[in-house]
């Protein structure tokens, strides 16, 4: 079993700390830090505590912790930073903990530690999740429990909760911050829950509620149509759709009887078939959460599958899936490794998610409890899904035969009056801006930011600077203000031409070799978008040798200083063969040759600083202004060039050198 990574931050190079932590001293009185080998200011210490702490289970669980002091000795207050998932370390995220809070670090100690089962605090495995087996999930998911056996009942949130109260007294602090994101929030809250006098405050981002996330993600359907609805705000989507939520229904109606079917091709060109069902698409809409871009490509490629043009939409699965791009076998484990332990988010989910049949319910009577459930819900608790694409995209299907060894959770309890600041994603799927409203009604005063045109895990994928600047505000005790003016940097690309038959050739260069010049110009746009998303899919710049299959046939390769393109393809028939040399994130002017069946032959002199392109195409000499060569645009115009110094959306993320 393979999961999609519930990403809560950015990837850093921070392995070398995750590691350097078992190499120091242990011990449950006191902790003893040592310098963490490779990395600046962080000193590495191993806390022991027990698996279980009833006594009924014999052994002990080494805890890798991260300090970084504010001053030269140890603060009375610390900030503990906690990574999502449930199954996610937080140690390779040391550092991005320590910028992005920085302004509540001046006078207080941080502290990170990858949770019981995770990273490096004796992770978590069970051979049945790790063999590909074709098995039934739930059956996978049973054959895990087997394999653990009794110890799966301490590797729950509670659990959890109380080696963070370990680590508060070894580490002699009066008060802790909880930083948390997405299940790293359920754990801050039920920790608050339980020891509220050790708490001076709480900053959340994509809330996830102590009862659980509901097991059939009725507030994730409930939140697609405003999602949608944001994203094509303020004439976004001119030009692609004028009821985007009307087409994204309409498709769904038509997958829900018959598969869509198409190609794709890969890095090395081959044409593949592929397919798309509803729950592809509803996985599509939960992965944009993490990627603007996949949200972006959207609208366009949902009215070209409803035109008879399925290919852009199967395109953006194999995107969403990670398919895309292709690399080089050295690379493939690092730039598509899975950051969640499986098996821990297979226990503490099937322990404590809140399914609607009796806990000690016999395995066989519990889908029917299920669909009972589901029958009695009214139908827009669904909409634009139905309730079985909710039961078969929900966790039940995993868990609906796990033998439970721990007790039901407790019920929540109340909530410390201390200051506290929520940040949501208005375009969070996976924890929906509802969640977050209902939570601060519970705390008085708290503050709750609500940020446009983002996703979940609003401090890892905020383009617009409103979290950074309200997690500032909040540290330094300035109320937080609305985010507002802020505009959509990966807005709604517009639709993909199926041939040149629909394109608008420029003044001074008429007919076929005009509208050739515009599809070449079109195609190395859509590559940027490609290089752009597929880098933001991964959380990691593009490997040496990164590849990408042209939408309608060829392929790119990219190294660390070139483009290469072998009869790359985005309109059909209109063929891209040579190369760019990148420099500074752009693609230095270059000639390349220009074929296929359907364009005018011959060639473009382009590069993406350039103010004019030249060459010739189907005998005609031309040399015209960039700016005059009109490509497609949807309403919120193009992506910009570039976003901020070294941020993944530059103008070509240039790969490491491998």
């Amino acid at each position: 079993m393979r999961r999609r990574v519930q990403r809560t931050i950015p990837a850093l190079a921070a392995a070398a700390l995750a590691a350097a932590c078992l190499c120091s001293a242990s011990g449950a009185a006191a902790l003893s830090f040592l310098p963490c080998p490779g990395t600046t200011g962080f000193s590495c210490s191993q806390l022991g505590v027990p698996l279980d702490r009833t006594g009924a289970l014999p052994g002990t669980i080494e805890l890798s912790i991260a300090r970084r002091l504010a001053g030269r000795s140890p603060s009375s207050t610390a900030l503990v930073a906690l990574a999502g998932g449930p199954g996610q370390a937080a140690l390779p995220f040391a550092g991005f903990a320590a910028q992005t809070m920085a302004a509540a670090l001046k006078t207080r100690d941080l502290l990170v530690f990858d949770q019981r089962g995770t990273g490096s605090s004796d992770p978590l495995s069970c051979p049945a999740l790790e063999g590909g087996s074709l098995a039934p999930p739930d059956r996978l998911y049973q054959r895990c429990a087997e394999q653990i056996g009794p110890a799966r009942a301490a590797f729950t949130t509670q659990e959890s909760v109380q080696d963070i109260e370990a680590l508060r007294r070894a580490g002699g602090y009066e008060k802790l911050v909880f930083y948390g994101t997405s299940y790293g929030t359920k754990v801050a809250l039920e920790y608050a829950e339980r020891y509220p006098q050790h708490v001076e405050a709480l900053l959340l981002d994509s809330v996830v509620p102590t009862s659980g996330p509901e097991p059939f993600g009725i507030p994730t359907l409930k939140a697609v149509a405003p999602v949608i609805g944001e994203l094509c705000s303020a004439a976004l989507c001119a030009g692609i759709t004028s009821d985007p939520l009307g087409e994204l229904t309409q498709l769904i109606a038509r997958l829900r009887h018959n598969a869509l079917g198409g190609s794709v091709y890969d890095g090395r060109g081959r044409r593949e078939t592929a397919r798309l069902d509803e729950l592809g698409l509803l996985g599509i809409l939960k992965d944009g959460d993490l990627n603007p871009a996949l949200r972006a490509l959207l609208p366009a490629a949902v009215h070209s599958a409803l035109h008879r043009d399925p290919d852009p939409l199967l395109r953006l699965q194999a995107l969403a899936e990670g398919l895309i791009p292709n690399v080089p076998s050295a690379e493939r484990t690092r730039f598509g490794g899975d950051e969640v332990d499986e098996a821990l988010f297979a226990v503490t989910t099937c322990e404590e998610a809140p399914f609607p049949w009796q806990r000690q319910a016999p395995f066989g009577t519990r889908t029917g409890e299920a669909l009972a459930f589901l029958r009695a819900r009214p139908a827009a608790d669904f909409f634009p899904f139905d309730p079985g694409t909710a039961l078969a995209a929900s966790v039940t299907r995993l868990c609906d035969r796990w033998p439970d060894a721990s007790p039901a959770p407790p019920p929540p309890a109340p909530l410390p009056d201390v200051p506290t600041l929520i940040l949501s994603g208005a375009q969070d799927l996976r924890t929906p801006t509802s969640s977050a409203r209902l939570l601060a009604a519970l705390i008085p005063d708290a503050q709750l930011e609500v940020v446009p045109f983002t996703g979940h895990s609003v401090l890892g994928s905020d383009l617009t600077g409103c979290a950074a600047r309200a997690v500032s505000a909040f540290f330094t005790g300035v109320p937080v203000a609305p985010c507002s003016g802020a505009r959509d940097l990966l807005a709604p690309t517009p639709v993909t031409p199926v041939g040149l038959a629909g394109l608008r050739p420029p003044g001074g260069l008429p007919g076929r070799p005009g509208q050739t010049l515009v599809a070449v110009l079109d195609t190395l746009r859509d590559l940027g978008r490609q290089v752009i998303a597929a880098t933001l899919q991964a959380g990691a710049t593009l490997p040496n040798g990164a590849s990408f299959g042209g939408l309608r046939g060829g392929y790119a390769r990219l190294t660390d200083t070139r483009v290469t393109l072998r009869a790359y393809a985005f309109v059909a028939g209109v063929q891209l063969s040579g190369s760019f040399t990148i420099a500074k994130g752009e693609l230095l002017t270059s000639t390349i040759r220009i074929g296929g069946p359907g364009a005018a032959a011959g060639t473009v002199r382009y590069g993406t600083g350039a103010k004019r392109v030249s060459g010739e195409l189907g005998g005609r000499r031309f040399n015209l202004r960039l700016a005059a060569v009109k490509v497609a645009v949807a309403g919120g115009g193009e992506w910009p060039a570039a976003v901020a110094p070294g941020s993944a959306l530059g103008r070509w993320t240039a790969p490491a050198r491998g």
